[in-house]
């Protein structure tokens, strides 16, 4: 059994919409439900820890920002979760700031690093996070901090092809 904690505003959303809830379990192979507050429990049929780990996973991408569809792509082997904490950055204009430069204009800086590296973003908070394969997250987050350093986009966009060109070319 796990306990995982997501934002309030997520969790809420999550409790008016069982079906949401229901999804993730099925996706998951394991039975998720809230405790009190905001908290979900976790619970696999056989003691599953693999599952309950990977319904965790599922779960605290859905806090992050990610639709459930999405987040839930997390079961399977290939797909990995990571987040950039801005938190730590400065104050709360200079973070607006540069979750503003990733997002861009109408989403265009998103749309154009998801759509070359393959790696899917969600800003929500505090966090930049990313679902894909290792090297889709790699080539990401090269774009991305190098927006958080305060690069232009042309070079973030040209970090991020470079490194794409670069895992393209690696035998597998």
């Amino acid at each position: 059994m796990l306990q995982v904690y997501i934002p309030a505003e997520r969790a809420k959303a999550l409790k008016r919409d069982k079906r949401m809830l229901a999804s993730m379990a099925k996706a998951c192979r394991c039975r998720i439900e809230f405790t009190e507050g905001d908290a979900l429990e976790i619970n696999s049929e056989d003691a599953d820890a693999y599952a309950e780990f990977n319904a965790k996973n599922v779960i605290y991408a859905y806090g992050r920002g990610f639709e459930p569809r999405i987040a839930e792509t997390l079961v399977h082997d290939d797909k990995y979760f990571s987040t950039i904490d801005l938190g730590n950055i400065g104050n709360s204009k200079r973070i607006g700031q540069i979750k503003a430069r990733i997002i861009g204009a109408g989403g265009k800086t998103k749309n154009y690093i998801e759509s070359v590296s393959g790696a899917r973003i969600a800003v929500h908070g505090d966090t930049i996070s990313f679902i894909g394969t290792y090297s889709e997250i790699e080539e990401a987050e090269v774009a991305v901090k190098t927006l958080i350093e305060g690069g232009m986009h042309r070079v973030a966009y040209a970090k991020m092809e470079a490194a794409h060109r670069k895992n393209k070319a690696k035998p597998f």
